[in-house]
């Protein structure tokens, strides 16, 4: 295939780019410098001059604080940006695959959200995915949503991303008790994303890792105990001790109810792709463990 990646700096589209690489595919991957989504004329004048077979977006935003200050600018990258992409691929015939959050939802309810649960986002960061989501899939029919959260993966440079790279420098931690979700591994999310745009079957699909959900608390006890690493230098916090300017759903463990339907099966326990994940940043230690 011929495969567009937007946001290919970042982790997941790093992720992206890697893993159509090495299924053959022709990657075109163009980062926030090369191609801003936000300029609609930018955008369609690239998108016809290299003619890809398959978009998979994964610009965006992703600052939830700076999105809650700056709102202009959190609907440009995550509202405009993917509307602006349907409206060239539909000219073009590609197939467009675009990256949303579990953030769309306001956490309150127990257990999994899946795509029977009214989207209700609590922050100008949610909000600006879902306008994203509604105007790709008004704008194309060919839209593929794709909701995801809690991703971690190399280079990232969140919490989740980072744990056992500041464990190895000793680094104090603090992580959060109350706020769950299901994690995602970011190779297995590109893996994801680029079944269903060979599938080309348009609609909402909730993208994580198999198994529970779990708090950032215990992810990070999870993380430390694969890379040997005492949980001494953890200090466990309630969410909203941290008086952050954006809200936060408490629970945002998502379930998809088409993928299996569809023929897709689960992604890998999360518990199996942290310790493939840790492995990459301390195999030493993992190894000694067994």
């Amino acid at each position: 295939m011929r495969v567009l990646v937007t946001g290919a700096a970042g982790m997941v589209g790093r992720a992206v780019a890697a893993h159509c690489n090495s299924q053959g595919d022709l990657v075109l991957p163009y980062d926030h410098e090369s191609l801003d989504i936000s300029d609609k004329d930018l955008v369609m004048k690239t998108l016809r001059g290299v003619k890809p077979e398959v978009v998979i977006n994964c610009a965006a935003w992703t600052n939830v604080d700076g999105c809650e200050l700056n709102p202009e600018r959190a609907y440009a990258a995550n509202a405009r940006g993917p509307e602006n992409l349907a409206k060239a691929s539909r000219e073009i015939s590609a197939v467009l695959v675009t990256i949303s959050t579990d953030y769309v939802f306001d956490g309150e309810k127990q257990g999994f959200f899946t795509q029977r649960d009214q989207p209700n986002p609590q922050s100008v960061y949610g909000a600006s995915k879902l306008e994203g989501e509604r105007r790709t899939q008004l704008a194309y029919a060919r839209t593929v949503v794709a909701r995801t959260g809690f991703v971690f993966g190399p280079g990232g440079s969140n919490f989740l991303s980072t744990i056992i790279e500041r464990a190895g420098r000793g680094e104090r931690l603090k992580a959060i008790t109350d706020a769950y979700g299901t994690p995602t591994y970011a190779p297995d999310l590109a893996r994801r994303l680029r079944e269903l745009a060979q599938l080309d079957l348009p609609g909402t699909y909730q993208v994580v890792n198999a198994g529970e959900g779990v708090s950032y608390a215990e992810f990070a006890r999870a993380a430390l105990d694969l890379g040997g690493y005492a949980s001494g230098n953890l200090e466990s916090v309630a969410m909203g001790s941290l008086n952050r300017p954006a809200p936060r759903p408490r629970n945002s463990r998502l379930r998809c109810l088409l993928s299996e339907a569809i023929g897709l099966a689960p992604l890998p326990f999360w518990q199996d792709s942290l310790r493939e994940f840790v492995a990459l940043n301390s195999p030493n230690e993992v190894a000694a463990k067994g």
